[in-house]
């Protein structure tokens, strides 16, 4: 009787439990069924065990998809990371309405649906009506990212930093706003330069938020999806086809779910691998500055 009356706290996480397996590991379970079955129809299916996997991982318009997604992750982290940190250093310091005004005007872009996005770029964007578009071929440049791989990498980019660079700022700005004072304070007793407070202060005390940061805006650039669909629908050719493009075309464009319960796997993992190694890093960043 103890025992049970013990034991009784588990009951308290059971609806938790029960929410998690029915928004992630009942999907996952399905995904895995599928991905280890060929499906011809209803109640008609053969078991191939890892045969899928084997042609997902040897698939060549995967492999230059997954080459395109890295690159463009890598370069929405190179450019929003220090550009969202600089915003954040540039924004008011003192709570008031100056920073209120800062903060509101920051968080508009975030307030905007994905598929949105794409649609307001389309129309920024083209060449005949565009205010981006049309002002760059009165300059007597020809700029069309439905026409040209790079116009629309550039556009792709343009498009992810405006519109998720102010979740960066928005971070970093909580991280230093959370650094007591005094720390400033002393610094200034010291003689210390911008660069040293910038450098031993600011940066070492944001980085639980910049870690934060990292890892949103990297799973998000990574499992990217609606805005370059709507964008680009993977165009020109295949030069904007990312991971999750390529994706939703073997499930739905060519209704293969034994590749694509396998390459959603593979998807799933490399996330992880990437997420892990990324948290390590920064773990063993600020390991050896605390030491």
């Amino acid at each position: 009787m103890k025992k049970w009356q013990d034991n009784k706290g588990w009951l308290f996480i059971l609806p938790v439990f029960l929410i998690v397996a029915f928004s992630a590991i009942v999907p996952l379970m399905t995904v895995v069924n599928y991905s280890i079955q060929d499906i011809f129809g209803p109640g008609q299916r053969v078991f191939v065990g890892t045969e899928w996997f084997k042609e997902v991982l040897t698939d060549q318009r995967l492999h230059e998809a997954l080459w395109r997604q890295l690159l463009f992750s890598g370069l929405v982290l190179l450019i929003e990371m220090p550009l969202g940190i600089g915003i954040a250093l540039l924004m008011p310091a003192k709570k008031g309405f100056a920073a209120s005004v800062c903060l509101v005007t920051l968080a508009l872009p975030l307030l905007i649906p994905w598929n949105v996005i794409g649609t307001i770029w389309i129309i920024f964007t083209r060449p005949d009506i565009g205010l981006m578009g049309a002002t760059i071929n009165a300059l007597g440049l020809t700029f069309d990212h439905t026409a040209s791989g790079l116009h629309a990498w550039i556009t792709l980019m343009l498009m992810e930093v405006w519109h998720w660079t102010p979740l960066v700022a928005l971070l970093a700005y909580a991280g230093l706003q959370s650094i007591p004072p005094a720390y400033y304070q002393a610094a200034k007793i010291d003689g210390a330069s911008s660069w040293s407070i910038f450098r031993y202060i600011q940066l070492p005390k944001m980085r639980g938020v910049l870690t934060i940061a990292l890892l949103l805006r990297f799973m998000d650039s990574f499992l990217i999806y609606a805005e370059p669909f709507v964008l680009t629908g993977g165009g020109p050719g295949n030069t904007t086809t990312f991971l999750s493009i390529y994706l939703v075309k073997i499930a739905v464009g060519q209704f293969d779910l034994g590749p694509a319960g396998a390459f959603s796997l593979i998807y799933f993992l490399i996330v992880l691998l990437f997420c892990y190694l990324f948290y390590q890093a920064l773990l063993n960043v600020g390991g050896g500055e605390e030491s």
